[in-house]
């Protein structure tokens, strides 16, 4: 039976979030899919998968974006391809909060506010907690609600939220929200 590959999904792709996860996955040791970067998403599913296949180390972090639509866009259809893929286990979702001109929402297990602080409740774009427990609105969320995902781990917009999560400052709250993923995954102790 082949490895399965350990996939970290981003629920945005502009370049701030391309300098972010490329920032954080070299700092811990996996790998970013740069080529996933786009606004909206356009590489198919199956070739994301096929550029998961052949990353050369785990974590392997993959973004995806909608760029505002509403519905099931290309990006949603990719992440739900890769998601569900037999040789990917998605060790956990970082969903990106963003203002959406029609809301789409999803529910989080927990967010991380922009100022480091792990909450119950969602997080806006800006980073600040919002009203409800436990759901982020965004543009590439709509079908995290289907995916069988170990944790979901809402942010505001990723790279930025007032500067606090920019590159120059160490992207804390991507992070964090990283090592949330790992720890809850368990992916250090099953490291082969």
């Amino acid at each position: 039976m082949t490895k399965k590959r350990k996939v970290i999904l981003v629920t945005d792709g502009d370049e701030y979030a391309a300098r972010t996860v490329e920032y954080v996955a070299a700092k811990i040791g996996g790998r970013a899919i740069s080529r996933s970067q786009g606004n909206p998403t356009t590489l198919s599913g199956q070739e994301i998968v096929q550029l998961i296949l052949e990353a050369k180390n785990d974590p392997v972090f993959v973004m995806f974006d909608d760029c505002g639509l509403l519905g099931e866009g290309a990006g949603e259809t990719a992440l739900k391809y890769v998601a569900e893929h037999q040789q990917i286990e998605v060790l956990g979702v970082i969903a990106v909060a963003s203002k959406t001109h029609q809301t789409e929402w999803a529910r989080v297990d927990v967010s991380i506010d922009r100022f480091g602080e792990l909450t119950e409740y969602g997080v806006d774009k800006s980073g600040l907690k919002d009203l409800e427990v436990g759901r982020i609105s965004g543009d590439t969320v709509y079908c995290l609600d289907l995916l069988d995902v170990p944790i979901i781990v809402g942010i505001g917009d990723i790279g930025k939220m007032a500067r606090k999560d920019s590159v120059n400052n160490g992207c804390p709250i991507t992070m964090k929200a990283v090592e949330l993923i790992l720890e809850r995954s368990g992916y250090h102790d099953n490291k082969d």
